[in-house]
């Protein structure tokens, strides 16, 4: 069965919690990254869903225009990679605003989906569903069914879902995790995928396949991109970041062998 590919486009150092007035001071990889992870998409011959971060964007309208005419979905990351309930619903608003409108004028298309940078909509910020339904996001992918010391809702739904907003109604779909024992393990990329044995992806997503449940991927450019710089982190930031980084290009192209994808739109019904 077809399983959601998704990519969260940002750069290395965009998911550092770096202020976008600090992101000068970094090496811009996105060129490179970008470009390896279209090809090994091509490679495979699938599609993908492009969460697109706006100030990427704005740096880079030609690899989002080559994104769109490869035939990937377009969704949008935000602007400035902020965590959500750190801002204010009217700062939100604008950032989705103009992410969405730097995109669809881009690509030359609708953008319907969303997902907050660190997965970051959680109980303290679920007023930002309404803030986009009221903007014409149809879908949010931003709702983690697990427990992470910067994200999650470790018992929301484990599967698509309808959520009611003030403006009307928006589907969530969550990253997938696996139960194992009553636990919820997250198998649904990033640094999970990089942290766990390829194994366990393997068997998780065969397992939810095999409950005919479609599996939800996410993975970023830089991840495929093991040489972009080494800098002094927190512990914990630094070793989910720089963790098995030479192994995720070889992983992933195992992955799109294993498993078909296709782009979030064709896999679940989003309206």
């Amino acid at each position: 069965m077809l399983n959601a590919m998704t990519i969260d486009f940002e750069d290395w150092y965009q998911g550092l919690e770096i202020p976008l007035d600090g992101w000068h001071r970094f090496e811009d990889r996105m060129e490179l990254a970008g470009r390896t992870i279209l090809d090994v998409l091509a490679a495979a011959k699938t599609r993908a869903t492009f969460f697109v971060l706006g100030a990427v964007a704005e740096r880079h309208p030609d690899l989002v225009r080559d994104i769109a005419a490869a035939g990937h979905e377009i969704a949008s990351h935000g602007y400035s990679h902020t965590l959500v309930y750190q801002q204010t619903p009217d700062a939100f608003r604008e950032e989705l605003r103009r992410s969405i409108g730097t995109l669809q004028e881009i690509a030359d298309g609708p953008v319907v989906g969303y997902r907050a940078p660190f997965f970051s909509i959680t109980k303290d910020s679920l007023w930002a569903l309404d803030v986009m339904v009221e903007e014409g996001v149809r879908y949010d992918s931003s709702v983690y069914p697990t427990r992470n010391p910067r994200y999650g809702i470790s018992d929301a739904p484990r599967w698509p879902y309808m959520i009611e907003t003030r403006g009307g109604p928006i589907q969530e779909l969550p990253i997938s995790t696996w139960e194992v024992r009553g636990h919820r393990v997250p198998v649904g990329g990033g640094a999970y995928f990089r942290i766990w044995p390829y194994a366990v992806t393997r068997k998780a997503f065969t397992g939810l396949n095999r409950q005919s449940r479609a599996a939800l991927f996410y993975l970023h450019p830089w991840e495929v991109d093991p040489d972009h710089p080494r800098i002094d982190l927190p512990k914990r930031i630094g070793l989910t970041h720089y963790i098995n980084l030479k192994a995720t290009k070889n992983r992933l192209e195992r992955l799109l062998q294993d498993f078909a994808f296709a782009p979030v739109r064709e896999v679940f019904d989003v309206g």
